[in-house]
């Protein structure tokens, strides 16, 4: 039987894509007493990495918000195989830190980074509403667009 985020994520007709694996010498996640700390997630669908540039020169703002929406479910990808499947195990999204590849003169990063804010929202209700950090930066891993690291409290 589904649970409540489950339910939830179906109301939504979203899927949830497999955690994706690490890209280098460390892990998804690590789970330490009730927190769970997942690692900088970038927009892989399907095994292969999407908005490839910068937003701003490559991508809009609102192509970025679909950017770090990619990321977001990713990052409730890693969570739920963090609780085992169970994302009812989530009693809050404590902290998202976003990352935006961008040119100098952006500065619409809290803007682009709303895309995972709002689906965490969705997703988990108030327990969604979370502390956050959103910056520039001149490249990322891969040359994509978002890259996000996210803190969870878990029962």
């Amino acid at each position: 039987m589904a649970g409540d985020v489950e339910a939830q994520l179906a109301a939504l007709d979203i899927t949830l894509p497999d955690a994706p694996a690490p890209a280098a010498n460390y892990v998804p996640y690590v789970r330490t007493g009730n927190q769970v700390f997942i690692s900088g997630q970038v927009p892989w669908i399907g095994g292969e990495r999407n908005f490839v540039g910068k937003v701003g020169t490559d991508f809009s703002v609102e192509e970025g918000q679909a950017a770090a929406r990619t990321v977001a479910l990713n990052i409730i990808a890693q969570v739920k195989a963090a609780c085992d499947g169970d994302l009812d195990r989530v009693v809050r999204c404590v902290k998202l830190g976003g990352f935006v590849n961008c040119p100098g003169d952006f500065h619409d990063h809290p803007k682009v980074i709303n895309g995972a804010s709002d689906l965490m929202v969705a997703v988990f209700g108030d327990a969604g509403r979370h502390a956050r950090f959103a910056v520039g930066a001149p490249a990322l891993p891969f040359n994509v667009a978002v890259e996000i690291d996210a803190v969870f409290e878990v029962r």
